[in-house]
């Protein structure tokens, strides 16, 4: 009962929203409200800020928060381990991933992931959102991890990690040295985007909506389709880019560029493994609660 009440304040913790945590949970919003009120009497502290229907993690609740993480890793952690003692897992697994996962967030995974287990040969495909679930769909790969999610009724869609878009600039750029801007000032600013059919496009478009700009209001200095390609470009010259915090985080410890803010507009999505309904492979499912159970930090 205890460590289910703690999946209750996880689930509450991540998603901020009890309505939310209870869907999520199939329990009801009073049975969310009771798990947590019990937490709280247990520990003698409030785990939640609430300012109307908006709530937020207290330092108490952000130290349970972690803590909890690193418990049920351990538990999936510890299921991983003994499975691998009943059957020895070899075999292919075929990886798509689009451009952001496959660079900066999957290769730690995939490494971890062959020291456990040697006998499993991965292959990975790059390409963007829309490639990798046309991959999907023709079979061509056994598991996709893609930026955000598309309409699509023949794929499953298994949250993997979170992620936000930030806009970034040189800390070398002449002409601009505002840390914070209003929404209308992207008018103006030189920017670079990147190619049509990318998961982070999609995204950036659909957050921008909220503000009254599309993507056509941009002043777009030029689309590439590598990430790379676009932090290079960002180096030499004074633009702008939007892009995953997890693409620049050398960038940024290195001081070599700088987030810009955004006044009311947090751009936030999750990476997500993609199946086909019905064709969930052994080795699929393994490799998708290795790489949940990784740690990111």
């Amino acid at each position: 009962m205890f460590d289910f009440r703690l999946k209750v304040f996880q689930t509450v913790a991540k998603r901020l929203n009890f309505t939310k945590a209870a869907g999520e949970l199939y329990i009801t919003q009073p049975a969310v409200t009771k798990h947590i009120h019990e937490l709280e009497n247990h520990f003698k502290v409030k785990l939640f800020d609430r300012n109307g229907s908006k709530i937020k993690l207290t330092p108490a609740g952000e130290t349970l928060l972690r803590e909890t993480d690193q418990l049920f890793s351990f538990y999936q952690n510890l299921e991983f381990e003994m499975a691998g003692f009943s059957h020895k897992q070899k075999g292919k697994l075929r990886l798509g991933a689009s451009t952001t996962v496959a660079q900066y967030v999957l290769p730690p995974v995939l490494a971890s992931f062959h020291k456990k287990i040697p006998d499993v040969q991965i292959t990975l495909t790059n390409n963007n959102t829309e490639k990798i679930e046309n991959a999907l769909k023709n079979k061509e790969i056994d598991l996709g991890i893609i930026e955000g999610r598309s309409k699509n009724t023949s794929i499953k869609y298994t949250e993997f990690i979170k992620d936000e878009i930030v806009l970034v600039s040189s800390n070398k750029n002449s002409l601009f040295k505002k840390e914070t801007i209003q929404p209308q000032e992207l008018k103006s600013i030189p920017l670079l985007l990147r190619e049509p059919g990318s998961g982070t496009l999609e995204v950036i478009a659909h957050s921008l909506k909220n503000t009254g700009i599309r993507l056509r209001d941009l002043n777009v200095e030029m689309q590439l389709s590598s990430t790379e390609s676009i932090k290079s470009y960002l180096l030499h010259s004074n633009t702008m880019a939007f892009l995953s915090i997890h693409s620049v985080l050398n960038e940024l410890k290195k001081n070599e560029f700088r987030i810009i803010d955004i006044k009311g507009l947090d751009i936030e999505r999750y990476f997500y493994f993609i199946q086909l309904h019905g064709d969930s492979g052994q080795l699929a499912e393994s490799f998708m609660k290795f790489a949940i159970n990784h740690n990111f930090r």
